[in-house]
């Protein structure tokens, strides 16, 4: 239908419709982004009455701008051509609401320069322009950037010397950075949580040592193996978005949710599971086989948990080590699963201790049952990632806490002996170790009981839902905290109160616009509503009243969530650079942006820009250090100021 019309718009004009000389003038020019970058901007002026459409349209009716740019080996293209946003017109001609520009429009592609001899970059523009009575045909424009002298040479020598320095990154390197991130990924917070799990699937499962340290030997090779597969594999199937949609994907921590749950109340001793006992000869018979699909589960497990709590290091390696290309990603999966692997199978190579005490060892019951409450209320955590993802607003703060208390509470009482379940010996008294966690699990319970009403409870910061995902954000019976600058009662249009009251935009084109208009840097914070550090963040190092003030009123906001699940707006699809694929919610259009932009996929990220957006200062993570994190911000801050 869409060239059936554009065939007309052509006979018509043919035949005599009357053509302006040219309602569309285009202007080039060059900017230097960074030492590594160049930017090539085109501007388009539109004469009165025209509109010309936007690259973004659908393929139903008139001709999308679109640009190309001669493939030569020394420079390359880093993604696609970036517009204004344009506006919705009604489309007199085409009966619909369609994006285009009118006055002015500006494109700008980002290239690198590999070549400092590099002069000239040549391109060109197809579009089509209208206006209320008639069309004309799409038409070709040459377009030429001139490069100066200062602009390529600086970027060209800055470029030579960042390809020597990764053809000397070899990859040995790649394998020790990410042997080394593998361990600082054992320092996150959600993955503690699993080395319960781990003993109370070997104490089961292991009734020697030979036996425990075979199992242990296979979890860590199971792990080895999923992390390279799920990581690698999958960055290079679906793109590195893909190891965020692991740990964001609502059916994924709803299925770990049943499975949680359903270990916890057969720890509790609700139940045993156990293959059918028709099925026992072949259990015996293939013991081996049963023992290593149940060691795969729990490898997959850790996995899954993991890529959702060190996405900071696990998403920078695999993005890295995937824009090396080769066996690279392969290699630096490797190298981080190695070091992942170590220390958990060393540590599940010796549960079978639990199950070797004597008969009187009534206590490796109690050491189930406290796991089977741990599993429970990690369990809860999969299902508010989920409610989080979804907005639901369900599971919110006070909610998940009450849950919490109940559970913990409930855990205290068994330590103490007041409650009694199926498989618990006779006893006439607690021994002090087990008074001694009961007393320390009670003292956690009542350090709950505030964040009812509204306190931060910054020990288990990242697990709970936000402050501002709660029934009573500022505390029960407040509207307003009084800590911190005074928050603007006039809210941007576009724009709202983001965590500790700061001003945010979830949108990147509108809150670049207000930072013009106020003449402000802007801080882009890649986020994710199930992040736990960037909750860490918010709540440990945004709310000090130093790093609070400078947020407020220093910056622009702009909060990204990646795993924003609500669809695009109609005509704002557009089709994945990384996979080929339509993306389809907000959220992946932000972490594709994340990727192309800036070659990192972990989140929290921040990103300290001016008004050109060129980066004030290098990007950061995960930043728990206060004074670390004002530095960095008053360094880009500072720069801006120039």
């Amino acid at each position: 239908m869409k060239h059936f019309f554009l065939i007309l718009v052509f006979i018509g004009f043919q035949f005599g419709w009357a053509q302006s000389a040219n309602p569309v003038s285009w202007n080039t020019e060059v900017n230097k982004v960074s030492d590594t970058e160049i930017e090539l901007i085109t501007t388009a002026t539109i004469e009165e009455g025209w509109h010309m459409y936007s690259q973004l349209i659908g393929d139903e009716g008139p001709e999308a701008t679109q640009f190309t740019y001669e493939t030569v080996e020394s420079f390359q293209l880093n993604g696609t051509t970036k517009e204004d946003k344009g506006m919705m017109v009604h489309d007199s001609i085409f009966e619909a609401k369609i994006r285009a520009f009118k006055n002015t429009a500006t494109f700008v592609q980002h290239i690198s320069l590999k070549d400092k001899n590099l002069k000239e970059v040549v391109g060109e523009v197809v579009f089509m322009v209208c206006n209320n009575k008639r069309c004309l045909p799409p038409k070709k424009e040459t377009l030429k950037f001139t490069l100066t002298e200062k602009s390529q040479a600086a970027a060209a020598t800055t470029a030579q010397d960042s390809t020597k320095e990764q053809e000397q990154k070899g990859l040995f390197t790649i394998f020790i950075i990410a042997f080394l991130s593998g361990f600082a990924a054992l320092l996150t917070p959600c993955v503690f949580p699993m080395i319960p799990m781990t003993v109370s699937f070997f104490t089961k499962q292991s009734k020697t040592r030979a036996k425990g340290i075979r199992n242990a030997v296979l979890y860590g090779f199971f792990i080895v193996v999923i992390y390279v597969f799920l990581g690698a594999v999958v960055t290079w199937l679906f793109g590195a978005s893909a190891l965020n949609a692991l740990s964001t994907n609502v059916w994924f921590n709803l299925i770990f949710f049943i499975i949680l749950v359903v270990f916890a109340v057969s720890f509790l001793g609700a139940f045993e599971i156990v293959l059918p006992y028709s099925w026992a000869n072949k259990v015996d018979r293939q013991a081996d086989r049963g023992g290593i699909i149940g060691i795969f589960f729990m490898a997959l497990a850790l996995a899954i948990v993991s890529f959702s709590c060190t996405g900071p290091i696990v998403g920078t390696l695999l993005v890295e080590a995937a824009s090396k290309g080769g066996i690279a990603p392969f290699v630096g999966m490797l190298g981080f699963s190695l070091a992942l692997a170590l220390p958990f199978a060393l540590f599940a190579a010796f549960p079978g201790w639990l199950n070797s005490m004597p008969k009187s060892g009534g206590w490796l019951n109690t050491v189930k049952v406290f796991l089977g409450f741990l599993e429970l209320a990690l369990a809860f955590k999969f299902l508010s990632n989920a409610d989080l993802v979804l907005q639901l607003h369900i599971l919110q703060r006070e909610v998940f806490l009450a849950i919490w208390i109940a559970i913990f509470g409930t855990l205290a009482f068994y330590l103490f002996g007041k409650i009694k379940l199926p498989h618990d010996s006779p006893e006439t008294h607690i021994s002090v170790g087990r008074l001694s966690m009961g007393l320390l699990v009670l003292a956690f319970t009542i350090y709950l009981i505030p964040g009812l009403w509204g306190a931060r409870l910054q020990l288990i910061s990242g697990f709970p839902p936000a402050m501002h995902y709660s029934e009573s954000p500022y505390g029960v019976g407040y509207t307003k905290t009084g800590g911190g600058e005074s928050v603007s009662t006039e809210i941007p249009e576009g724009a709202h109160l983001g965590p500790n009251d700061i001003i945010a935009f979830t949108d990147y084109e509108d809150g670049l616009a207000y930072a013009k208009k106020v003449k402000k840097p802007v801080l882009i914070d890649f986020t994710g509503y199930a992040c736990v550090n960037c909750r860490k963040m918010e709540e440990r190092v945004w709310s000090d009243p130093s790093v609070l003030s400078v947020l407020k009123s220093d910056i622009v906001l702009i909060s990204l969530y990646v795993d924003d699940k609500r669809e695009l707006p109609e005509g704002e699809e557009v089709v994945s650079e990384i996979t080929g694929k339509k993306l389809k919610y907000i959220g992946q259009k932000w972490s594709e942006f994340q990727t192309l932009r800036y070659k990192a996929n972990a989140q929290p990220f921040y990103v300290l820009m001016d008004l050109n957006e060129e980066n004030l200062n290098a990007p950061v993570g995960y930043t728990p250090d206060i004074e670390e994190y004002l530095a960095w911000l008053k360094d880009g801050i500072g720069n801006f100021k120039k």
